[in-house]
C-alpha cells in the first residue's frame, strides 16, 4: 500500500555529513544534560511511599495534589486507577519523616474534608529502588545485544554496527529530553525506551532490505545511490507505519492523563527521532563503514565442467 511514489531518488546521502554532525551536536547536549542535571526517578527508583485511596465520591485530582504541595511534597503523584474513585499516591522521600508518619499525614489531610479510605500502603526502599534501577539497564543491555546479533546474522556486521548507534543516539537523547526538563523518569518511561528501541530497529530493517534487494537490482549503481533509492522507496510505507502510530500515541498524550502523559512523550520523541536516526544516521554510518555489494550478494561461482 504506497500513498504516493517519488520517481526521482532524494539524494540523503549528500547531505548526511550535515545532518550527522547535527545528531552529534544534539547527543553531546543530551550527554551533558544527563550529567548536569540527571535524571527526576520517581519512587520506583528513588525509593518512597505508595499509597491508595478510595473516595465516596469522584476525586478531585488538582485539589490532591495541592494539599500534597501544602504538606511539603515538591511535584507528587497523584493518579486514578480503575474508577474515577482510586486514587494512587506516590510520594517521594522527606527528609526527617518516616513512611508511617508520612502516610498518617497524607491520609488525616486528604480525608479531613472528603470521605475517603486508605486501602493500602507500601514503602519503597532504597534497596528495591536500585534492584529496579539495575534490573532496567540489564534489560537495555540485552535489548542492544540481541538486536546486533539478529542484524549481523540477516544482513552484515557494519549494518549491525550502524544500527546500534543510531538506536543508542535515540535512547541517549530521550534521557536528554527528560534529564533537561526534569520530567519524572518511571519503570513506564523505562518500557516506552525499550519499545522505542524495537521501533526504531524495525525501521533500520526495511531500509537494510531495500538496500540488500537494490544491490541485487542495481548492480551498475553506487552505493550512495543504492542507499539513496533505498530510503525514497521506502517513504511512503514511513509516513503510513509512522503517521498511524503517531496518531495512538499523541492520543494517549493528550488524552490519558497523567498516568500515561510520561509514557507516551517518551515513545513520541522515540518515533521522530528513530525515524531520524535510521535515514541519516544507520543509513550514513553503514556507508562510512564501508558496505559494498560483495557484502551482501554472494558471487556466483561458475560451474565446472
Amino acid at each position: 500500500m504506497e500513498f504516493f511514489r517519488i520517481k526521482k531518488d532524494i539524494p540523503f546521502m549528500r547531505h548526511a555529513l550535515v545532518f550527522n554532525i547535527i545528531s552529534a551536536l544534539t547527543f553531546v547536549a543530551a550527554v551533558f544534560f544527563l550529567l548536569h542535571r540527571g535524571l527526576n526517578y520517581s519512587v520506583e527508583f528513588s525509593g518512597g511511599t505508595v499509597m491508595e485511596l478510595r473516595y465516596q465520591q469522584p476525586a478531585n485530582l488538582e485539589r490532591i495534589r495541592h494539599t500534597l504541595e501544602s504538606l511539603g511534597y515538591e511535584q507528587p503523584e497523584a493518579t486514578s486507577f480503575g474508577t474515577a474513585h482510586d486514587v494512587m499516591l506516590r510520594l517521594p522521600v522527606v527528609q526527617g519523616i518516616s513512611s508511617k508518619d508520612a502516610s498518617a499525614r497524607v491520609s488525616v489531610a486528604l480525608c479531613k474534608d472528603d470521605a475517603c479510605a486508605v486501602r493500602k500502603v507500601e514503602f519503597v526502599g532504597p534497596q528495591v529502588g536500585e534492584e529496579l534501577g539495575q534490573n532496567g539497564l540489564n534489560a537495555l543491555v540485552m535489548v542492544v545485544i540481541g538486536v546486533m546479533i539478529y542484524l549481523a546474522v540477516r544482513f552484515e556486521w557494519k549494518f549491525a554496527v550502524a544500527a546500534i548507534i543510531a538506536n543508542l543516539h535515540d535512547v541517549v537523547i530521550i534521557l536528554g529530553f527528560f534529564a533537561f526538563f526534569k520530567w519524572e523518569f518511571s519503570l513506564t518511561v523505562l518500557a516506552g525506551i525499550l519499545a522505542v528501541l524495537g521501533y526504531s530497529v524495525n525501521e533500520s530493517v526495511v531500509i537494510f532490505d531495500r538496500i540488500r534487494e537494490n544491490f541485487r537490482k542495481r548492480r551498475n549503481a553506487s552505493v550512495q545511490q543504492v542507499i539513496d533509492n533505498a530510503i525514497t522507496s521506502t517513504i511512503s510505507r514511513t509516513i503510513i507505519t509512522h503517521g498511524c502510530t503517531q496518531m495512538m500515541v499523541l492520543s494517549m498524550l493528550f488524552l490519558g492523563g497523567p498516568t500515561l502523559h510520561h509514557f507516551a512523550m517518551a515513545l513520541t520523541i522515540g518515533i521522530c527521532f528513530g525515524i531520524y536516526s535510521s535515514v541519516f544516521v544507520a543509513a550514513a554510518v553503514a556507508m562510512w563503514l564501508g558496505v559494498e555489494r560483495k557484502d551482501l550478494v554472494k558471487p556466483v561461482v561458475a560451474e565446472t565442467a
